[in-house]
């Protein structure tokens, strides 16, 4: 599973010309799911995302989460995150999870999120989502299950 992190001012989600998802201060999570994941990696990934120290505290220092500033998430799904350009010019989307394994483990890594307390939005599965955001810093930070796991899944 790829998580890609921005701490945010605010962000929206809209389809088809109607917001489905919006918070103030908080994270924008871009979720993307490789085949092979499972409830487990989806549930671990949360914990971690939650608990991530990136906002400033008192001294202007990254050391409090968004579980600790109260801020929301908004968790919108992105198979691109696995694209592979590696050959060619058109990306290969070869290890991104099929949708029908791809949504339950967004919406399980958006429920886990849920069970800790986290106000969350989301877009709209597999739907062209327009999704504007205010990067607050910028802060953006990349996380790979199987990097900070060990597993390459090789």
């Amino acid at each position: 599973m790829r998580v890609l992190v921005q701490r945010v001012s605010q962000a929206s989600v809209t389809v088809d010309g109607q917001v489905v998802g919006a918070i103030g201060p908080g994270l924008l999570l871009l979720v993307g799911v490789r085949r092979g994941d499972d409830q487990a990696t989806a549930e671990w990934m949360a914990r971690k995302v939650a608990h991530l120290r990136i906002f400033e505290d008192e001294a202007g220092k990254m050391n409090r989460s968004v579980l600790e500033i109260g801020g929301g998430v908004l968790v919108v799904s992105q198979f691109t995150l696995y694209a592979d350009v590696r050959k060619g010019r058109r990306p290969s989307f070869i290890e991104a999870a099929p949708p029908d394994e791809a949504r339950p483990l967004v919406e399980a890594f958006a429920e886990a999120l849920r069970s800790l307390s986290l106000p969350v939005e989301t877009g709209v599965f597999g739907a062209h989502m327009d999704v504007a955001l205010v990067n607050d810093g910028p802060v953006t930070i990349w996380l790979d299950s199987a990097e900070l796991r060990g597993d390459t899944g090789e």
